[in-house]
C-alpha cells in the first residue's frame, strides 16, 4: 500500500506531463497556430528523485542545467537526470533562436529510502586490503570515463523495455548493509533470475565498456544510449557483445550471473545520466504510461 500511494503521489503527475510532452510532438495546425507550437517550452512541473526528466524546447534552442549545456535532439527534446539525493527546485535556463531567454523552475518530489540488509557477501568485498582497494578504483575509473560519452543518437527517446524478467531483489536508492556494514545507497535495480537468462537491450545504443571479471561488478557491461544516457549491467556470467558494437532493443547482449559481490544470480541494471544515478524502474514506468517524447528522433 505504501509502494502504491508513492506511485500515485509521484508518478502520476510525471506521466500526465510527460504526456504532455509527447503532445508537443504531434502534428499541429498550419499557419500562427503552428508557428507558436513550435515555439512551445514544456517541462513537467514536479519530478521524482532518481527521475529522467525529457523536455521540449524550440528547435535551435540552447539549454543550461547544472552547470551543463544540454543539446536538444533535431526534434526540440532534452533530456537529464535528478540525483537520488537532489533537493530542488531545478533551475534551467532556455535561450531561443531568437536570443529571448525563459527560467523553468522544476520541483522535486522526495522519496522514503528504506534500508536493505545484505548478508552472505564475500567479506573481501566489503572491506577489501589495500591492493585491492587500488584495483577498485582503477576500475571504477574506467567505468566513470565511459559515462561521459555524449552523443547525438536519440536511443534514450524510445521506451525502455525490462532486459530481463524476474522479481526485483533490490531497489534503486535505498541504503544498504552489507554484512552489518553500513553502504552507499544502491545504485541500480536488482533482478532476481536465474544464471545464463539472457540480458537483452532495454534499447537501442552503443557498447561502451565490457569487461568480464570487475572486482565488484563482476562481468561488467555498458550501453549508451546517446545525449549522456546510459544503462549498466553488473555480475554477468557472459557478455555477447564487444566495444564499440551497435546494439537494438530487445538483442541479446549478455546472460545473468553471480560474479563480483553478489550473494546469488541476478541482473543488476543501473541506469545513469553522465555521474548522475537514475532509476530504471521510473524509466520504465514513464515507457509504460505513455510514448516519450523524440520517440522519431535519430
Amino acid at each position: 500500500m505504501r509502494h502504491l500511494a508513492w506511485r500515485q503521489r509521484v508518478l502520476a503527475p510525471l506521466l500526465a506531463a510527460c504526456a504532455g510532452l509527447a503532445g508537443a510532438q504531434q502534428p499541429a495546425a498550419t499557419g500562427a497556430s503552428a508557428q507558436a507550437h513550435e515555439q512551445r517550452i514544456v517541462f513537467p512541473a514536479s519530478v521524482s528523485q532518481g527521475a529522467l526528466v525529457l523536455g521540449k524546447v524550440p528547435v535551435g534552442s540552447t539549454v543550461r542545467y547544472a552547470g551543463r549545456e544540454l543539446r536538444p535532439t533535431p526534434y526540440g527534446t532534452v533530456v537529464f537526470g535528478v540525483g537520488r539525493d537532489e533537493k530542488g527546485p531545478l533551475a534551467l535556463q532556455v535561450r531561443r533562436p531568437d536570443g529571448g531567454t525563459d527560467a523553468v523552475s522544476i520541483a522535486v518530489t522526495p522519496r522514503d529510502w528504506p534500508l536493505e540488509r545484505v548478508d552472505g557477501v564475500p567479506p573481501r568485498t566489503v572491506n577489501p586490503p589495500p591492493e585491492i582497494v587500488r584495483r577498485i578504483e582503477r576500475e571504477q575509473a574506467l567505468v566513470v570515463a565511459a559515462r561521459q560519452r555524449d552523443d547525438d543518437r536519440g536511443d534514450f527517446a524510445q521506451p525502455f523495455q525490462w532486459p530481463v524478467r524476474g522479481r526485483i531483489s533490490g531497489r534503486f536508492g535505498n541504503a544498504r548493509v552489507y554484512n552489518g556494514q553500513p553502504g552507499a545507497g544502491h545504485s541500480g535495480m536488482d533482478i532476481a533470475a536465474p544464471a545464463g537468462t539472457p540480458v537483452k537491450a532495454p534499447a537501442a545504443g552503443v557498447v561502451t565498456f565490457a569487461a568480464p571479471d570487475l572486482y565488484l561488478t563482476g562481468g561488467t557491461l555498458l550501453i549508451d544510449h546517446g545525449h549522456g544516457v546510459s544503462s549498466n549491467f553488473l555480475h554477468l556470467s557472459r557478455i555477447d557483445v564487444k566495444l564499440g558494437d551497435r546494439v537494438q532493443q530487445g538483442q541479446t547482449v549478455a546472460a545473468v550471473g553471480a560474479t563480483g559481490r553478489a550473494t546469488g544470480p541476478h541482473l543488476h541494471w543501473g541506469m545513469n545520466w553522465f555521474d548522475v544515478r537514475i532509476d530504471p524502474l521510473l524509466v520504465l514506468e514513464r515507457a509504460a504510461g505513455n510514448a516519450p517524447v523524440g520517440a522519431s528522433s535519430p
